[in-house]
């Protein structure tokens, strides 16, 4: 059995809502869309028109730099229309479903059997390439590089997140031929993170991968953290991340010669009447996923968890790459005493409410900053929330500055969004940590590559 490596540093946000172990389908919705702006750093470029017929994994758009990388409709049907945002942005490609419409057909074989050129290829075609991100930057993979490791992290951490044990039960077999496929796409290994107080799980038994338990709070379960304490990226390294249910696509891809995004997710947060897992496809509308599932009021809808989730609005559609919606109150009601309530139903990460005196309680909260932006100080505060051996806030003040030499020896190759997420919730600066790290990940994109 793998050694456990011990995270003390990081916090578990306790909400109510979690998902119950129910898995029901999700109505079927007439339209799916696919959003260029999921993906970081990408420049896309239409490949159809509106009123065009596509079959399930003809090609939407395609990376403009990246000719290769094609973005595919997860559905058969028409092409309804490209929204555009301000000096025609495109913002979704919508497709109206058609069950006549058929599969584009693509290899069936064993991925064992494959060169490594001939896996990549099917990968791009199939539109399925855009599931592998890369470290540093946390952008789409890049065809014509070798990566020195794969991480797939097959637990999270998050706030209400999904249980991939359980979504995965079943679909051994095809997880599997994922991780075989990813194996020949590195001259080092495949490593999926497991939680350590998981024994029994199903991810322990699959071949051509190296396992890690982790023990401790949130971010444990984020793949940045596991991959700074397995194989941390240096300056011209670069490791490439999988999130588990979509190896699950690249298994079907090769088991099938078709694309099916077929995905699970977790309905949660205190505003859902019965939070549970939801059988639906990539780019569904949410409208009929939450229509009788929610508690009256001014509601926020996120896709994704209440750190690093999009808010949108009911009858948008599914992340990319979230297997997560969750709903919890605006917050934006008047709330009398304010921050000098005793706090018996308040969370706080720094313990100042009398609700520390119950530490097993779930808590609605809601998405109220409580306040506005301060003096950025240094406090040792961010420092407590994240198991890295790197120093946040000189990173964000180096960013600030536009200090790209700073940047590159404070660690900016290692981190995105989603490992100072839990920074910027407990910052009583109210910064917006993940906001400036990107414009930090953006400025070193265009001046380094």
């Amino acid at each position: 059995m793998s050694e456990v490596i011990k995270l003390r540093k990081g916090l578990n946000i306790k909400l109510k809502g979690k998902a119950e172990m129910i898995l029901d389908t999700a109505p079927m919705p007439e339209v799916y869309a696919l959003k260029p702006t999921d993906f970081q750093g990408l420049t896309p470029k239409l490949s159809v028109k509106p009123g065009q017929e596509v079959k399930a994994g003809d090609p939407l758009f395609y990376h403009k730099y990246y000719p290769e990388i094609l973005f595919t409709s997860p559905v058969g049907g028409t092409v309804t229309s490209v929204n555009r945002g301000e000096r025609r942005k495109i913002l979704e490609v919508l497709v109206q479903v058609n069950e006549n419409a058929g599969y584009a057909e693509f290899t069936k074989a064993d991925p064992l059997s494959l060169a490594p050129e001939k896996i990549r290829e099917q990968l791009l075609q199939s539109g399925v390439w855009p599931f592998i991100r890369r470290r540093p930057y946390g952008t789409i993979a890049r065809p014509d590089e070798t990566p020195k490791a794969i991480f797939v992290s097959c637990f999270d951490t998050a706030p209400l997140a999904p249980d991939y044990e359980f979504i995965l039960k079943g679909a051994e077999q095809t997880f599997q031929t994922g991780i075989n496929a990813l194996s020949k796409l590195t001259t080092g290994k495949v490593h999926l993170g497991i939680p350590a107080d998981n024994a029994s799980s199903i991810f322990q038994a699959v071949k051509n991968a190296e396992v890690h338990r982790f023990d401790g709070p949130h971010p444990a379960g984020n793949v940045g953290i596991q991959i700074h304490h397995i194989s941390p990226v240096n300056k011209g390294e670069v490791v490439w991340t999988v999130n588990p249910q979509d190896v699950l696509f690249i298994g079907r891809l090769f088991e099938t010669g078709r694309v099916d995004f077929s995905k699970t997710i977790a309905l949660t947060g205190s505003e859902v009447t019965r939070p549970r897992y939801l059988k639906t496809r990539l780019g569904a509308v949410l409208t009929p996923l939450l229509e009788g599932n929610l508690n009256e009021g001014n509601l926020r809808v996120i896709s994704g968890n209440v750190l690093t989730g999009q808010k949108v609005a009911p009858y948008n559609f599914l992340g990319f790459y979230d297997s997560q919606i969750t709903v919890i109150p605006e917050g934006d009601e008047y709330e009398f005493m304010g921050w000098a309530a005793p706090g018996i139903d308040k969370f706080s990460a720094s313990q100042t409410f009398l609700s520390t005196l119950f530490p097993k309680k779930e808590y609605r909260l809601n998405a109220n900053l409580h306040g506005g932006e301060r003096a950025f100080v240094l406090t040792g505060q961010y420092e407590k929330f994240l198991p890295m051996d790197i120093l946040p806030v000189y990173l964000l003040k180096a960013i600030l500055v536009n200090d790209i030499d700073k940047m590159e020896r404070l660690g900016i190759y290692e981190v995105v969004e989603e490992d100072l997420a839990l920074c910027e919730y407990a910052c009583t600066s109210k910064i917006k940590v993940q906001e400036i790290l990107r414009k930090g990940i953006n400025v070193m994109m265009k001046e380094l590559g």
